[in-house]
């Protein structure tokens, strides 16, 4: 796609609605809300975030530092990496089973030890394990209600995050952060949403957010969430850098990797859970890659996907 050719906004939210009506379940009438309805709710949530007061924003985690200090450093071999990760068991294991899913286990070969995928997974390959496996605790459903939204946006911020990630490779840029930060909208949603329901219990004495006022704040608010993570995290500029990049595309500058990653991301999981999604010929107008790149992009995620289905069964 050509660089100055424009992305077609409302292309981009008809997406968006069908992916929210995947996500939370529910028709395209109930993520509509009377003008203002809902207003007095996002505003506390607004309130929130600009002063940094969401209680449930995940705090770093512990071993995060120390971690993004190996990865960065090419000085680190993959013993140093590995006695880190040995040394936060929950991570461990954590670790091992997303390095096992279709989304990363690069044959049929059982990984059974950190070593073992360090050394088969690469040191490219093990940053994005790293950061799913330090990202799926906080995505894991609390409970029964939040199951079915939980289970989907961690398919979703996968799917995102690896296509995001496929595009920067092909560009030549850094795919570890692509891949981490195409992540951090799926947990900015799982936040926001476990927010808003506080929100509710306490301002209005409702026990379920309802799937418009989700919506309205997901929509309104998942870049600032994103960003808040990043600085919780104390994740390096250019984290932040690509956040706002994707939260705010400059006409004329090339389209990020993060922008066409979640779109395409988005599109696939939902074509493959066959919701309403988008045509190929529209797709092809919004992204910045080349059709035979979509293509490659394309074939690498549906192959993820269908493997996805293949181990749940």
């Amino acid at each position: 796609m050509d660089d100055d050719s424009a992305t077609d906004p409302a292309l981009i939210v008809q997406l968006e609605e069908h992916l929210f009506c995947w996500l939370l379940d529910s028709p395209p009438t109930a993520l509509r809300s009377e003008a203002g309805q809902w207003e007095h709710i996002l505003e506390t949530l607004r309130t929130r975030i600009a002063n940094h007061e969401l209680d449930e924003l995940p705090r770093q985690p512990m071993t995060l530092p120390m971690l993004m200090r190996a990865l960065s450093n090419e000085k680190s071999d993959r013993h140093q990496l590995t006695e880190i990760i040995l040394n936060d068991p929950a991570l461990t294991d954590q670790l091992l089973q997303i390095a096992n899913s279709p989304y990363f286990r690069p044959s049929d070969q059982h990984i059974d030890s950190v070593d073992q995928a360090v050394f088969l997974l690469g040191m490219d390959g093990i940053r994005n394990v790293i950061a799913a496996a330090i990202m799926r605790p906080m995505m894991a459903a609390r409970n029964s209600r939040e199951a079915l939204f939980a289970q989907r946006v961690w398919r979703w911020g996968l799917t995102c995050a690896r296509s995001a990630e496929l595009i920067a490779k092909i560009q030549g840029q850094d795919t570890s952060v692509y891949f981490m930060a195409g992540l951090l909208p799926a947990l900015s949603y799982i936040t926001l949403r476990r927010e808003l329901q506080r929100i509710c219990r306490a301002e209005s004495g409702l026990a379920e957010a309802p799937p418009s006022l989700v919506h309205a704040a997901l929509s309104r608010y998942q870049w600032a969430a994103s960003q808040m993570l990043a600085n919780e995290w104390n994740l390096p500029p250019k984290y932040h850098a690509q956040l706002l990049a994707a939260e705010r595309p400059v006409p004329g500058q090339t389209h990020s990797p993060l922008n066409d990653g979640i779109i395409i991301g988005t599109r696939e999981v939902l074509r493959h859970a066959h919701q309403r999604n988008m045509p190929e010929e529209d797709i092809l107008r919004i992204i910045h890659i080349s059709g035979e790149q979509f293509t490659r992009v394309r074939k690498v995620i549906l192959d993820v996907l269908e493997a996805g289905v293949r181990g749940r069964a």
